[in-house]
Order: structure tokens, then sequence, then C-alpha cells
């Protein structure tokens, strides 16, 4: 399926609950049998709709597109404000150390990404709406795509810099996109990714409408 048309079938659910999507198809998992709940649930009943099977060789990237969820929370004064960055793709030192952003894993990763908003609630079960589908439309806004490249440069800088390295990236560098660690181990942890900081969701994602 081709970005154009996954964009127009997921703008069809905008306004509706995923649960209710998720009871059409009981092969997704949204709480195991000892409770434990099926993190990446959202995005399988997505890919359920658009007729995509579980466990499918394409997924999570689908050629010409790759699927995000992002959730979105509603603030005590009733606005909308995202809950969360989004992990964008992850940080191989040497790769990045030899790699422009113009050839950067960053960059194929953010003209493919469709992002999909959801609002959720207090608790997993509460309703759980579609806001939004959209593209990054990087290519489309001069700013966001030299910021992005700066906050690329900036980790590259650090990594191919003798003094610093790889093992000093933090999160607090980059406007749009930051370093993060990932994985079991908290800060401690030695891998890192890229992910977009909710200036940049914001910049992409109109929440008011």
């Amino acid at each position: 399926m081709e970005r154009a048309k996954a964009l127009a079938r997921l703008g069809d659910l905008i306004g509706r609950d995923l649960h209710e999507i998720a009871r059409l198809h009981p092969d997704v998992t949204i709480r195991a049998a000892n409770g434990n709940v099926n993190k990446g649930w959202a995005g399988h009943v997505l890919e359920r709709f658009l007729g995509i099977p579980l466990n499918s060789s394409r997924a999570p990237n689908f050629g010409t597109w790759e699927l995000k969820v992002v959730p979105v929370k509603r603030l005590k004064n009733g606005e909308l404000s995202f809950k969360e960055t989004m992990a964008i793709t992850m940080i191989d030192p040497v790769n990045v150390r030899d790699t422009r952003f113009e050839e950067s894993h960053l960059l194929i990763k953010m003209r493919k990404a469709v992002i999909v908003a959801r609002i959720v609630g207090a608790d997993l079960m509460d309703p759980q709406i579609v806001h939004s589908a959209t593209a990054t439309g990087l290519d489309h806004d001069p700013h966001l795509y030299e910021q992005v490249k700066a906050d690329y440069d900036l980790v590259r800088d650090c990594i191919r810099d003798p003094g610093r390295g790889y093992d000093a990236l933090e999160s607090g560098m980059g406007e749009y996109v930051q370093p993060r660690t990932k994985g079991a181990g908290g800060k401690s942890s030695k891998t890192r990714a890229f992910y977009a900081k909710k200036k940049f969701l914001g910049r992409v994602i109109d929440l008011q409408r």
C-alpha cells in the first residue's frame, strides 16, 4: 500500500475509538493473560485496519512509508498536549560518524513517517480517539528541514569529537530531534536512538484542529 492511500484510509478513522476497531480484530492483544499491556497494540490495530497481517515481514516498515503512533492527552484546561516524544531510529555511531544528513537513516526514516495521533485517557481501557494521520512534511517546511539537519549535525559532531564521542550524547541536545538512551538500563544504557521532541510533533500536527 502506498503512503497516500494509507493516509487516506487512516483519515477515515479520525474521531473513532481504537478499542472499537480492536474488537473487530480479535488477533490483536491489548492486555495479555498475565495482565501485562501490549505496548504496540494501537499500531497493531491500525495495521490490521489497513489489511496488513500481524507479524508481517513488512511491519513496521511498509516500503514507501512507516507507521508511527503517538499518544495525546487532554489537559485540565481542555487543551490537547503530546504525552511523550516519538522514537525515530537507532543511532549507529559508526554510520552517523561517516554519513551526511542528506544520506542519513534519520532523514530516510522521517521522510517515510506516517504519524497517527491518538487521544488517550487516564486508563488503558478509556476511549482512545484517533485525532489525525499526517506525514512529516519535512521537504515542504524549509525551517523544519534545516533545524533537523542542525540537530543531526550536532550529534554527528559530538560522535566525531575525540574529546567527547558517542558516550557524551545526552537528551538535552537538539531543538527538534534529540539523542536518548533506549532499552533496558535507563540512563546507564549504552544504546541510543533519535527521538522527535514534542516541539517537532507540534510543528507537523495541529492539535487544535
